[in-house]
């Protein structure tokens, strides 16, 4: 309807000419026209971005597993000593061939040469072998789908995104691996009882700023059987395979079983203080370790190692020592940077798409 306007002129009422202004509806369709125009650009262009993930995805796989290679010869040496002395060859996810000798404090010095009809298998390699496979087969069906003559629509690509995020997130931590134990700093002996008590006081606040992570107790059934070596071994000690940072991680511990009687010479030596228990972190707690059919701990009845009763193979134990060995592997450290920069692709286009939605990410 006009507005009418009240003028000096004889008092004649002039209409206002109406305004060119654009209705609710016009403006809603015109925004919803421009947004879907954006969204079917997108679209076609994340075709491009698919392609460079795939590609990328790709050359992860070749890093971990090459097709023309054989295989990374990596040394596990401790530094500074030679607690520890070998080398290993990865192929893919195991361990095909492998020699360290070892002079544990706890243990007499032994040989461990890995038997090559009966490889390793790293069971966190394994783990991202199958996240880079799935990867690469979501990315595939990605490129299929946006090569068709109608385009996915705009959800069902923001959750095939989503959980190709989720993958390649795994896959980065899968390489990173657990948190290091922190180092133990046992306090030096001073002359001053107030100097010592104040380092006392200050470990403890920092104990209390700054928590010490969970152990990791994955060792404790996931430790490599002692017959994969030639020839095989029974001994209190376990093997464990993992990776951290890149690197391939061997930790050896010294067990002994936690009802094991102690002799009164050991006893009556750690009373005097002329021997004392090795300090580690994991040292003085008590342990459920699985025991594997092919090796038992020195010390536990023969009924009890040979039974097939899962609950049978446990036992409880201490670990007398702890030694870490690692060894860096140039191939993991290029993967590992490949799945970061994709990772930050990925979120970018995530990011676009959701901008474009008009929703945000949930990861």
């Amino acid at each position: 309807m006009s507005t009418m306007l009240i003028v000096e002129d004889n008092f004649v009422l002039i209409p206002r000419p109406n305004s060119p202004e654009l209705s609710y509806n016009t403006v809603s369709y015109s925004q919803r026209n421009e947004q879907a125009r954006e969204l079917t650009w997108l679209l076609t262009s994340l075709r491009d971005t698919l392609a460079q993930l795939k590609r990328g995805l790709e050359d992860c796989c070749a890093l971990l597993s090459p097709s023309d290679s054989a295989g990374s010869t990596l040394a596990l040496t401790t530094p500074r000593n030679e607690i520890v002395k070998g080398h290993t060859t990865r192929v893919g996810t195991r361990l095909v061939r492998g020699l360290v000798h070892l002079k544990l404090r706890t243990l007499p010095p032994q040989t461990l040469a890995l038997d090559p009809s009966r490889p390793v298998r790293v069971v966190a390699l394994v783990r991202l072998d199958s996240l880079l496979a799935r990867s690469v087969d979501l990315c595939l069906t990605l490129e299929e789908h946006t090569e068709q003559q109608t385009p996915p629509s705009a959800p069902y690509l923001a959750s095939q995104l989503r959980l190709l995020s989720q993958y390649i997130s795994e896959a980065t931590a899968l390489v990173k691996g657990p948190p290091k134990p922190p180092p133990l700093n046992p306090p030096r002996p001073t002359t001053s009882s107030s100097i010592a008590s104040t380092r006392s006081r200050d470990q403890e606040l920092g104990a209390q700023h700054h928590p010490q992570p969970p152990l990791d107790t994955t060792w404790t059934t996931s430790s490599v059987s002692l017959g994969h070596f030639t020839p095989p071994l029974s001994r209190n000690l376990s093997l464990y395979l993992t990776i951290q940072d890149a690197c391939l991680v061997l930790y050896l511990r010294a067990l002994e079983p936690a009802d094991a009687p102690v002799n009164f010479g050991t006893k009556l030596a750690l009373a005097i203080g002329t021997t004392r228990r090795l300090e580690h972190d994991e040292a003085d707690r008590i342990f459920t370790y699985r025991c594997d059919d092919e090796s038992h701990l020195e010390g536990e009845s023969e009924s009890r190692s040979g039974s097939k009763d899962n609950k049978e193979k446990e036992v409880e134990v201490y670990v007398r020592e702890k030694v870490r060995v690692e060894s860096a592997d140039p191939s993991l450290l290029a993967l590992s940077a490949k799945l970061m920069a994709l990772g930050k692709t990925l979120g970018l286009a995530r990011r676009n798409l959701a901008a474009v939605m008009g929703e945000k990410i949930e990861d």
